[in-house]
C-alpha cells in the first residue's frame, strides 16, 4: 500500500553507489527519491521534483554543495538541507550550519543514522515533534516573539529567517525561559541524537542566532559559563 504524502528526498552525491545507496533505503521506508550527480542537475532537479529535503554533498563536479545551497535560497527555495562532508572537514561542518544548512554528516556515514537525522530535521521543519495541545502559543522574551503556530520569528516587529534547527533550538529556549539549558540538553531536544560528543554544534547555531537576532539590539541568548544558554532580557 502506498504511503499518503510521502517525503520526497533529493540525494546529490557525485559517487553513484552512494547516491544510488541512500535512494533506495528511502524508498524502502516509502518515501520518493530521486538523485543527482551535480551541482547542476541537483538545481534543475529541485525545481523539477520539489523535494521536502536535500542530502547534499560539498564536493560536486561543478558547483560546490556551498554553492548550490546558496543558489536555493537565492531562489526562494527554503528546503531543509543535510550536507555530507569530508571525514574531520571541520571547517565544512562550520560552514554549512552557518550558511543555512540544517545538519552535517561526516563521511564514512551509516544509511541508518542519515535517515535518523533526515527525519529529526523533517520533525523540526514541519513542528511535528510539538504536541498538539502545545502548538498555538505565541512565545515572547523581551521584543522577541516566536509564532508556534505560523513559525513566524520577530524582533521588534522585524522578521527573522531561520532554518528549522535554528527555529527549533530558539523555540526551545524560549519555551524553558528562564531556565539555563545545558548543551547535553539542547543536543537531546533538538538534535534527538548522540552527537559524538561534538557539543560545539549548538555553539555554532547559537552564534548564527545571534546574528540573526540582536543586530545591534540587546542580547537576549545568554551564555552561563559552565552550565549553558538561556534566553532572558538582561538583568532578568
Amino acid at each position: 500500500m502506498e504511503t499518503p504524502n510521502p517525503v520526497r528526498l533529493l540525494v546529490v552525491d557525485d559517487e553513484p553507489h552512494i547516491a544510488d545507496l541512500v535512494a533506495t533505503v528511502a524508498r524502502y521506508e516509502g518515501w520518493l527519491a530521486v538523485t543527482a550527480g551535480s551541482g547542476a542537475a541537483a538545481l534543475s532537479r529541485a525545481v523539477e521534483f520539489g523535494p521536502d529535503i536535500v542530502v547534499l554533498d560539498l564536493m560536486l563536479p561543478d558547483l560546490d554543495g556551498f554553492t548550490v545551497l546558496d543558489r536555493l535560497r537565492a531562489n526562494g527555495n527554503t528546503v531543509p538541507v543535510v550536507f555530507l562532508t569530508a571525514k574531520d572537514a571541520t571547517a565544512d561542518r562550520i560552514a554549512g550550519l552557518t550558511r543555512g544548512g540544517d545538519d552535517y554528516l561526516v563521511k564514512p556515514f551509516s544509511v541508518e543514522e542519515l535517515m535518523a537525522r533526515l527525519r529529526a530535521v523533517l520533525r523540526r521543519s514541519t513542528g511535528a515533534a510539538v504536541p498538539a495541545a502545545a502548538r498555538g502559543a505565541v512565545l515572547t522574551v523581551g521584543d522577541l516573539t516566536l509564532d508556534e503556530d505560523t513559525r513566524e520569528v520577530r524582533r521588534d516587529g522585524r522578521a527573522a529567517e531561520l532554518t528549522p534547527t535554528e527555529y527549533e533550538l530558539l523555540r526551545y529556549l524560549m519555551r524553558r525561559s528562564p531556565t539555563v539549558l545545558t548543551k547535553a540538553q539542547i543536543l537531546d531536544h533538538v538534535w534527538e541524537y548522540d552527537f559524538g560528543g561534538r557539543s560545539n554544534v549548538v555553539e555554532l547555531v547559537i552564534s548564527h542566532l545571534r546574528r540573526k537576532l540582536d543586530d545591534g539590539a540587546e542580547p537576549l541568548i545568554h551564555t552561563v559559563r559552565g552550565v549553558g544558554y538561556v534566553v532572558r532580557r538582561a538583568g532578568r
